[in-house]
């Protein structure tokens, strides 16, 4: 009954703000909400250039892609338009957004690998290259910046591709404050104040935001605060200071586990729920569900020295506790709460230098990273009460510390021919220092050193078209629990090696008159020694294996145009052909198989308009070819498991409204509405690839709705 009221005073709130929307008058709207079609600056490459100037793969997406009238729940909702860009799992806030560009980051078992994230020049990636989203404020989100490819020579390891993310400034010609109301099906309920301004040198934003989202599968609630500031000090011409602090506190993260399909055969299968909002039942009886707490503060220092030289330095400090329960049962019967404090700090610097050399334009950059990470471990066994804890298994303390040095070097040989070289080298060191000492002293330590270099060669052809290429690498060490040893619950892999990829890419992109901009890349990467699930140990860890070879190959096309006033339209296409050239499981040989967790085809088609008045209204289409779901694994039984499986390909279509009115010049309303799923299609949201009882699936809501209001006072 509850959610029938919710759902009709969605409807009434959406269409009187519509019919508030309709009074107000052109010249009263002065924002357009779509950023115009044109050059578009990134910083991308750790230097400002144009999008189109870059010799690699770089998607944008601007604020109202990310923020106008969408339900703010995961950051696919803005990059799905982005080609080469695969993201599921927006429902399950504890299993986090999955994230993969061109296969890297595919195979992740828990948050974001080897693809790094950063927010306004601060990591939100760890040293061992686990990555995630809960501190990201997609409220205060104005543009995203994404790198698609081996990247390692600027950002260093665990970057098969990178994204940027840049918060907003605050207005310099009016402070505002902002509240925004939004609520929607499965008892989504979201609440954001935000406020900014400029007053002498200082410009600030501050967001504060809550969601409470029961969730579309049983066991699935998941709730979270989340403060996110921004405060910039212009300290003369040349120089500024800009402080960001981050404060996450997320009490409940519920895991329904995934599911098993009708025709699985797996003893861990023989019962099957058809009701795909049914929760699995171990992850009921044991609780499954994890809680943060987390606070970032992070600095960052710009100095110009006149026109030609350029000094950045950034620190940073993250401190996170962090409480899971997991599910666990025979033969796995240890394991299953995990309790992590942990301690990341870090830092940088960096210098350019631009000028001509030989009569040529010429800019050269440098400068290091220093991160650490220091994650104090216990594991305890859960005995399905959650009010009395179960023994421990495994205490110890895991420390990463990585410092990486680079050099970029860009020289224009012609006015139109531009050459890029880079290198970096990176030493990442592992350390784990066993403190349970019930099964002997398991401490153990490995380090990684690897080189990256990078070459990219731009040539204008002429306005609108450039073309480039570029060969690149990447290396990817196992994170700190794919150390996992192989009989568990403690122990240290020493067997493992990083995973290192070599990227051969070609492409053309522009600018075109009549507003239009394109792009399209052809790529073909090489891996070694790719890290691979291999087995599931007494502690119920996952642990790692360097069993497969591979080869991608791939294009990657997008184009937006305006062919009438106000309309914006975006395609993209993602064809992905992935396979393995060597993999061995077992002693077995299982080469030519694909490449789980990734599409072959993708395909993403958007058509925004928006009126001068103030209507806006984006509709947008996305297909997803099967994917696959698992490749040779052994599961918890022992049992050898060849590619089997794989989750039906879907077409989703989106809907949100809206208008934005002012009256009196300074109060701004924004009445919107949401249509999610439009045409009621039955799908799966997530893969949990490889998972070792085999229940791969997790099933995506329905048609769903939401619909808010805005209210800005400036």
């Amino acid at each position: 009954m509850r959610k029938y009221f919710l759902n009709k005073g969605v409807l009434f709130l959406a269409f009187s703000g519509i019919g508030f929307g309709i009074n107000a008058s052109a010249e009263d709207f002065t924002g357009s909400a779509y950023k115009q079609l044109g050059d578009i600056t990134v910083s991308a490459t750790r230097v400002e250039k144009s999008l189109y100037e870059v010799p690699a793969s770089v998607g944008y997406v601007g604020i109202d892609a990310i923020q106008l009238g969408t339900q703010r729940l995961g950051l696919d909702e803005a990059l799905a338009k982005i080609p080469g860009l695969f993201m599921t799992n927006r429902y399950n806030f504890n299993q986090d957004l999955r994230v993969s560009i061109r296969g890297f980051g595919s195979r992740s078992t828990f948050g974001i690998r080897g693809v790094k994230l950063y927010v306004d020049g601060i990591p939100n990636t760890l040293p061992d290259g686990q990555g995630g989203v809960d501190s990201i404020d997609i409220g205060s989100t104005d543009h995203i910046e994404v790198i698609r490819g081996p990247s390692s020579s600027i950002y260093g390891a665990a970057s098969g591709g990178v994204i940027n993310i840049y918060t907003e400034d605050g207005p310099v010609d009016a402070p505002f404050i902002e509240g925004r109301y939004t609520v929607g099906s499965n008892d989504l309920f979201q609440y954001q104040v935000k406020t900014g301004g400029q007053k002498d040198a200082l410009n600030y934003l501050v967001n504060l935001s809550r969601l409470e989202l029961e969730g579309y599968r049983d066991h699935s609630e998941t709730e979270n605060i989340l403060l996110n500031s921004k405060l910039r000090y212009d300290i003369d011409d040349s120089s500024d200071l800009t402080l960001t602090a981050n404060i996450v506190d997320s009490p409940k993260a519920e895991d329904p586990g995934g599911l098993c399909s009708p025709k699985s055969a797996s003893a861990f299968c023989t019962v099957y729920r058809p009701d795909p909002r049914d929760a699995q039942r171990n992850n009921v009886r044991f609780g499954a569900d994890e809680s943060v707490a987390q606070q970032q503060v992070g600095l960052i220092y710009r100095k110009a020295i006149g026109e030609k030289h350029e000094i950045t330095a950034r620190n940073y400090y993250v401190f996170r506790d962090f409480n899971a329960n997991l599910p666990t049962g025979a033969p796995i019967s240890t394991g299953g709460i995990i309790v992590i404090d942990r301690v990341f700090v870090g830092g940088g610097l960096q210098y350019s230098f631009s000028d001509r050399m030989a009569g040529h334009r010429n800019r050269l950059t440098t400068g290091f990273d220093i991160d650490s990470q220091m994650d104090d471990r216990k594991n305890f066994t859960n005995n399905r009460d959650s009010s009395v804890i179960g023994p421990l298994v495994l205490n110890q303390d895991e420390d990463v510390f990585n410092w990486g040095i680079y050099l970029q070097n860009e020289f224009s040989i012609t006015d139109n021919l531009e050459l890029t070289l880079g290198v970096r080298y990176d030493e990442v060191e592992f350390e784990f220092n066993d403190r349970f000492l019930a099964d002997a002293d398991q401490s153990g330590s490995a380090t990684f050193k690897e080189w990256s270099p990078q070459a990219g060669l731009l040539w204008k052809l002429r306005d609108g078209i450039h073309l480039y290429g570029n060969i690149s690498k990447s290396f990817e060490t196992p994170s700190t629990r794919e150390f996992a040893s192989t009989t568990g619950p403690g122990g240290f892999n020493t067997t493992l090696n990083s995973q290192t990829a070599t990227n051969y890419e070609a492409g053309v992109k522009g600018l075109l008159p009549g507003n239009a901009s394109y792009q399209l890349s052809l790529f073909t990467i090489d891996v070694t020694d790719e890290l691979l699930p291999a087995g599931t140990n007494l502690g119920g860890s996952t642990f790692f294996s360097n069993a497969g070879e591979t080869t991608r190959n791939g294009i990657e096309a997008g184009l937006t145009f305006r062919p009438l006033p106000g309309l914006d339209v975006s395609l993209a296409y993602t064809y992905s052909d992935f396979e393995f050239d060597t993999l061995v499981i077992a002693g077995t040989s299982f080469a030519g198989e694909r490449i789980p967790g990734v599409p072959v085809h993708t395909g993403f088609a958007e058509f925004a308009y928006h009126h001068p008045a103030g209507f806006f209204s984006v509709f947008d289409v996305q297909f997803v070819d099967e994917v696959l779901v698992n490749n040779a694994f052994v599961d918890d039984f022992g049992a050898l498991i060849p590619q089997s499986e794989a989750a039906d390909d879907y077409t989703l279509a989106n809907l949100r409204m809206g208008y934005t009115a002012k009256t009196g010049g300074k109060i701004e309303f924004t009445p919107f509405f949401g249509i999610n799923n439009l045409f009621d299609q039955k799908y799966t949201g997530n893969i949990r690839v490889n998972e070792s009882r085999h229940r791969y699936f997790d099933t995506a809501p329905e048609l769903n709705i939401h619909a808010g209001l805005s209210i800005r006072y400036q």
